[in-house]
């Protein structure tokens, strides 16, 4: 049985923050939940991708952010209680149901779960989506730790369901990723089955209704304003003439500070969990004896302004600052020192100084920066392209994935991203207005995840450029999981269909269609070089599973190559493909058995067949 599953209230598990998050779901008695997989959100949707294997909880992978939203607007609308899990920028996809969905509402709790990056680990930017409360008037609701998510994840779809709107549940990667100890509490029934009840002019957003629609939605709004003063998950801690208001991970380093700089009895702290709308009346109670402010918020100024705004209502004439350039910075995580740095210059503090250890006598370490795996199917493609391609002026269009790594040296093949699917679009763009040969590349899932109405818009509009679909069989860049394209019985999982991509890109009115292998070199050469010849669209799909993919399907086999003394040192096999697996040692270019999956390409592109099958021993 999935340990989330388990119905021991009162016991402690050690769990990452996805997974108590998921484990909040659970005890809240979910029965829906959707989502498109994203860093760092990514792990609660695995939890509930396994236990849908062995309950009734529906669970889907959707293509993409949109469509999760939308199966679980009509989930919670038939009376299921739903999550739907995605990253910050996946809400940006998400958006246009959201905007709506506040006002027709739900009627059993939806939570939409939207996983910020400060620090961009793994996204492109770094925006702070606490303002998606203020522009689709919807409450907002943020865990300051592990234990306290599982919590708060019950507590947001009770407030769905009382306010019979969706919950924006805000996390942070620091949140999602973090380990500790959580109690397990008692498991509401699971109900996977519901009712839906028509009821069009209020469900059906034309304007006549949508004008109604949005009164009630204000008059919800106010309903939350009130429930938020009183909220168990906004509180003040300390007392003193200074105050600092915080919320998610900064209110652990703001007790830190307040600990380690000896502040008790002269700083309280305001921590607030639920902060859209902000609890004004509580606000104004926390400042009125306060001679001066400090808001420690991550990301953007959203509670700073809003803090100075009820201020001047209320008079008060108090310093208060956040972000400043000798202060708290827009950009990044905070850390404890930083936040402690920050309360003792503010507050004119003493800081302790720390005993630090010597390391004048210790070299930096290596560098390692991100790269394709041993063998990647990415890689080769990658090198086949350029090498169709010399002597042509070229665009390369990239998009969200694994292959995004391919812009770095010595591949080089990227050269402008901007969201998932913007691969293709971009294409549009540059093939029309430069003479330059654009070719784009696309994952599979991006591809199904919004890269088909930039090739629809493609074919329409006669533009000239070569797509390129790597399709790797899973969505690899954030956890295998499934998309469309995936065939589920290598999983063994049943009741999938599969959706072919060839299939879909001569639907779509492509009329140059080429499916390589990428682990064939020079074949594969000859057949791009046909397609970069094509006048207009063509498209060419790349098919070879990903080697971590295959591997724990037990499909490959490994068959690790090695440099014989054939080699003269021209090291084309790391200047132009450098795979991780090659290392050098006195001088001589050398294969890590361990690591080498045995693809073969390097094999292929050596002038002098240096690289060779290693021979089994014993």
């Amino acid at each position: 049985m999935h340990k989330l599953l388990s119905d021991t209230p009162g016991k402690k598990y050690l769990l990452l923050g996805n997974e108590a998050i998921a484990r909040g779901g659970i005890e809240a008695g979910i029965g829906a939940a959707t989502t498109y997989p994203g860093t760092p959100s990514s792990e609660i949707s695995l939890q509930y991708f396994q236990i849908s294997q062995e309950s009734d909880l529906f669970f889907e992978y959707s293509p993409n952010e949109k469509v999760a939203l939308e199966v679980a607007a009509a989930t919670a609308n038939a009376g299921v209680r739903t999550m739907c899990m995605m990253k910050h920028v996946g809400l940006n996809v998400a958006a246009d149901p959201l905007m709506t969905l506040a006002y027709v509402g739900v009627k059993a709790g939806l939570v939409v779960l939207t996983a910020d990056d400060p620090f961009m680990f793994s996204s492109q930017n770094e925006q702070d989506n606490r303002y998606y409360g203020k522009l689709s008037g919807l409450p907002v609701l943020e865990p300051s730790s592990v234990a306290e998510a599982k919590d708060l994840i019950v507590y947001a779809l009770d407030l769905s369901e009382k306010l019979q709107v969706p919950v924006i549940f805000r996390t942070t990667t620091r949140i999602n990723h973090s380990n500790a100890p959580v109690t397990f509490s008692d498991m509401q029934p699971r109900v996977v089955k519901g009712d839906f009840q028509k009821d069009p002019m209020n469900h059906v957003t034309v304007p006549a209704v949508s004008r109604n629609l949005h009164v009630k939605l204000l008059e919800k709004q106010a309903q939350a304003a009130e429930i938020t003063e009183t909220s168990e998950y906004n509180f003040v801690s300390g007392s003193g003439k200074w105050g600092i208001v915080c919320n998610g991970v900064s209110y652990g380093y703001v007790n830190d500070a307040v600990e380690d700089l000896d502040a008790a009895g002269k700083i309280k702290v305001l921590r607030i969990g639920f902060s859209n709308p902000m609890p004004a009346g509580m606000i104004a109670d926390f400042l009125k004896d306060c001679e001066k402010v400090l808001i420690v918020e991550e990301g953007e100024p959203v509670m700073e302004e809003s803090i100075r705004s009820i201020a001047q209502q209320h008079g008060f004439t108090m310093p208060i600052n956040g972000k400043a350039e000798d202060l708290l910075s827009r950009l990044y995580e905070y850390n404890p020192a930083m936040v402690r740095d920050c309360v003792a210059k503010y507050f004119g503090l003493e800081v302790k100084a720390d005993s630090k250890i010597d390391l004048s006598d210790v070299p930096p370490l290596p560098m390692r920066p991100p790269t394709l795996c041993a063998g990647c199917s990415h890689r080769a493609t990658f090198y086949e392209i350029k090498k169709a391609a010399e002597g042509m002026e070229t665009i390369y269009p990239t998009d969200i994935g694994c292959y995004t790594l391919g812009f770095l040296p010595p591949l080089k093949m990227g050269d402008f991203l901007i969201c998932m699917g913007s691969s293709v679009s971009t294409a549009c763009g540059f093939s029309k207005v430069t003479d330059k040969k654009v070719i784009s590349f696309i994952g599979d899932s991006t591809f199904f995840h919004s890269g088909m109405t930039g090739l629809a818009d493609a074919v329409f509009n006669n533009h000239n450029f070569t797509l390129v679909i790597l399709d790797n069989a899973i969505t690899a860049m954030t956890g295998h999981q499934p998309n469309p394209g995936v065939d589920m019985e290598a999983m063994n999982l049943s009741g999938y269909g599969r959706i072919s991509i060839e299939a879909i890109v001569r639907a779509l009115g492509v009329e140059h269609v080429t499916i390589i292998k990428p682990y064939k070199v020079k074949k594969s050469i000859g057949a791009i070089k046909e397609a970069l010849a094509y006048e207009g669209v063509s498209v060419i799909i790349s098919q070879e599973p990903c080697t971590l993919y295959a591997k724990s399907l037990k499909q490959l086999k490994p068959r690790a190559f090695t440099v014989t003394s054939k080699c003269k040192n021209h090291r084309d096999c790391i200047n132009e493909i450098a795979c991780p697996a090659f290392y050098i040692e006195e001088g001589a270019v050398k294969i890590n058995p361990t690591q080498c999956v045995g693809c073969a390409v390097c094999a292929q592109i050596c002038p002098e067949n240096a690289i060779t099958p290693l021979k089994k021993t014993g």
